[in-house]
């Protein structure tokens, strides 16, 4: 995406010179999976609407698609950010309530805080030196 396109800065909610590259190129793919679940949607509830079933298994198609490359977009934020990557490896492809895995994940996260702000009482805290905490 060379140089981004008018859609993308147009949605900038800051100064573009005072952006970093990471910023932008994360804003352009989190623009571009608007747009690709945007498309998704279109394409199903046209494909909902139609009576003509090749059209129909067309537009099914089209969607399929869109969904391909929603999930290729994904994978590329998930490379690129860690906060991203950590959320996503919580919550993606779990098998039991949505909730109960946030609350879970809640509960890790505040174990991990309390052990530092024990630390940070007793006078000495270097901070997480765990990979999976790293903050982009």
């Amino acid at each position: 995406m060379a140089g981004g396109n008018k859609a993308c800065r147009a949605n900038l909610h800051a100064p573009r010179e005072r952006l970093s590259t990471e910023t932008l190129n994360f804003h352009f793919a989190i623009t571009s999976l608007q747009q690709e679940l945007g498309a998704i949607d279109w394409y199903r509830q046209r494909a909902d609407d139609t009576k003509e079933d090749a059209l129909k298994e067309l537009l099914l198609h089209n969607m399929r698609e869109e969904m391909e490359h929603a999930s290729m977009l994904l994978e590329w934020m998930r490379r690129a950010n860690n906060d991203f990557a950590g959320f996503l490896k919580t919550y993606l492809f779990t098998e039991g309530p949505i909730l109960k895995e946030e609350q879970g994940a809640t509960r890790r996260r505040g174990d991990v805080s309390r052990r530092g702000e024990r630390a940070a009482e007793r006078g000495f805290s270097i901070g997480s030196l765990r990979d999976d905490e790293q903050v982009n």
